[in-house]
């Protein structure tokens, strides 16, 4: 436990039994948001409910900053789920390209199907149908349910979490059955149902520009009341008792030269970047030099008329786990066909969609 200074304020708060404290921060919250609150974003105040389902997709895992652009070029090319629906799946996971998590984009397509389909394009007005969509969990439901139809379901993501757990001073584990259950359900009472959009939206903008991981609490409305700084503890909430541990993985990749062409394959297993494009990849489990890499390559593919001739390497975190790369180029006068694999011209490279770190070696190094 987290201890707690004396402080005759904070005994003041501490019991709040007919939730003056829950009803203040709404209001004050709320009027924060009108006239203090100005974090711009295209998709604040839409009510179209395709274009906010598609903002949320873009923004699990994703930083506002990093997912604009990518928002803006989503509706600029499908204006509707019908033309998302019907648009070549390559054409959307290339217009994904760089955004990672590609089960989201795999999710999308699949949703937007089903919408187009299913429903004759007429997207869902319910939070429990809203939830039967792919990809769409809790949190997603509920943000597209009060955004688009004002219906009473609090949205409890990162922000929320870390904004409730100070304002209420809740050591509870956010990452915990028991802290989930809590939290939810604070969220959820303290919500006001004829506003239910509205303060979603402020609360999350509150724990992105104010309430942040390191808080500005010198410019906080509610530093007067909030439980947290009040105790000095603010710095140590909201708690979590998992730790993420990093696998490491090292992916050895090949790229077959043969004049202005190279050879490409899509991933097909239920791995990470599945559906992405790829070269010739050699995964080992520790650090491998060229020339290992190159014994092993010859053996498993029966390639031996090439010379080496560059050598790049690079390193690549996601959630669980780090990759390593070691990408060689290699050249070759024999157009051999692989297996699953096709020839294709480096200028048009750019029209397949590579996980981040090849996508960026094909366009910088390969010419």
């Amino acid at each position: 436990m987290i201890r707690k200074p004396k402080n005759s304020k904070i005994d003041s708060l501490k019991a709040d039994p007919t939730g003056l404290l829950e009803r203040l921060f709404v209001r004050r919250l709320l009027q924060w948001n009108k006239k203090l609150n100005d974090r711009k974003m295209p998709w604040k105040g839409e009510k179209d409910p395709f274009k906010i389902w598609l903002s949320e997709i873009i923004l699990q895992q994703t930083r506002v900053e990093q997912g604009l652009k990518y928002y803006q070029n989503f509706i600029k090319t499908f204006p509707d789920v019908d033309a998302l629906a019907k648009a070549p799946e390559e054409k959307i996971f290339k217009l994904w390209e760089g955004l990672g998590y590609y089960s989201r984009c795999r999710n999308l397509i699949a949703a937007a199907k089903f919408i187009s389909e299913d429903l004759k394009g007429v997207f869902p007005s319910d939070f429990n149908s809203i939830l039967q969509l792919k990809g769409v969990g809790g949190y997603t439901a509920s943000a597209i349910a009060s955004f688009a139809y004002n219906l009473p379901h609090a949205v409890l993501d990162g922000n929320v979490f870390r904004v409730l757990s100070r304002i209420f001073d809740i050591e509870t584990a956010i990452d915990s059955s028991k802290g989930k259950k809590e939290f939810s359900t604070l969220a959820q009472r303290i919500l006001p149902k004829n506003k239910a959009g509205e303060y979603n939206q402020a609360i999350m903008d509150f724990g992105a520009t104010v309430c942040k991981p390191y808080p500005e609490c010198t410019s906080c409305f509610f530093k007067g009341h909030c439980k947290a700084f009040l105790s000095g503890k603010q710095d140590l909430l909201p708690v979590k008792e998992k730790r993420i541990h990093l696998k490491e993985r090292w992916f050895n990749y090949i790229v077959i030269k043969h004049r202005q062409g190279v050879l490409i394959h899509q991933r097909v297993l239920k791995d990470i970047w599945q559906e992405l494009f790829e070269f010739v990849l050699i995964e080992t489990q520790q650090p491998a030099d060229d020339k290992e890499v190159l014994s092993v390559f010859r053996k498993q593919f029966g390639f031996d008329d090439f010379t080496l001739n560059k050598s790049y390497s690079s390193s690549q975190k996601l959630t669980h786990q780090k990759i390593n790369f070691q990408i060689l180029v290699i050249e070759t006068n024999n157009k051999k066909q692989l297996p699953g694999f096709n020839w294709v011209t480096i200028a048009n490279l750019k029209n397949y969609a590579f996980p981040k770190t090849l996508q960026e070696f094909a366009k910088n190094q390969l010419k």
